[in-house]
């Protein structure tokens, strides 16, 4: 497989974008990439949803996220970029994947990684769901609902990360070869 493959991986929170994408990078010996708004948050010692609620006030914060992560994944070679838009952002991308998963399956997730009651995480991800799709139409243009030019997508509610990264890199050695 070539070295030089890009794999951008996209869904939404508690779709696994973040675990699965890691691993494909591991079992393919790439670079992993995945600046969010999370990191951004750590980075400025801030909280996620502080900074999610300036990102809904000032298009700036999302237009760093997003051009941070796609020079990430275009500087020196291969790599898998796991992010919510990045297989918008890496247009040139070898592999574009896009995970989905009901709502509920979404919220537990969230809630097994990070605590909190499924009933007010799932009302907090539905509301930054409605956010984060109203920000990428007014900003990029971008309709997140609408990713059937995916070269793969996967349902992941039934399914382990390991199961899911398996997947891509089976792909990724397709395209690769």
């Amino acid at each position: 497989m070539k070295k030089d493959i890009r794999i951008a991986v996209s869904g939404k929170s508690g779709c696994g974008n973040t675990t699965v994408s890691k691993l494909a990078a591991e079992s393919l010996g790439l670079r992993f990439i995945n600046f969010t708004f999370r990191s951004l948050a750590e980075e400025r010692g801030m909280t996620l949803e502080d900074v999610l609620a300036r990102a809904d006030e000032d298009d700036a914060w999302d237009r760093e996220v997003d051009s941070r992560q796609a020079q990430l994944a275009r500087e020196n070679g291969g790599c898998v970029l796991g992010s919510r838009l990045a297989i918008w952002m890496l247009t040139e991308a070898d592999l574009k994947v896009y995970l989905t998963a009901r709502p509920m399956t979404r919220s537990r997730r969230i809630v097994m990684r990070e605590g909190g009651t499924l009933e007010a995480v799932a009302a907090f991800t539905e509301d930054r769901d409605r956010r984060d799709r109203e920000r990428y139409r007014r900003i990029y243009r971008i309709d997140n609902d609408n990713y059937s030019f995916a070269d793969l997508i996967i349902d992941t509610d039934d399914r382990s990360p390991s199961e899911i990264a398996a997947m891509i890199v089976e792909k990724a050695r397709q395209i690769g070869s």
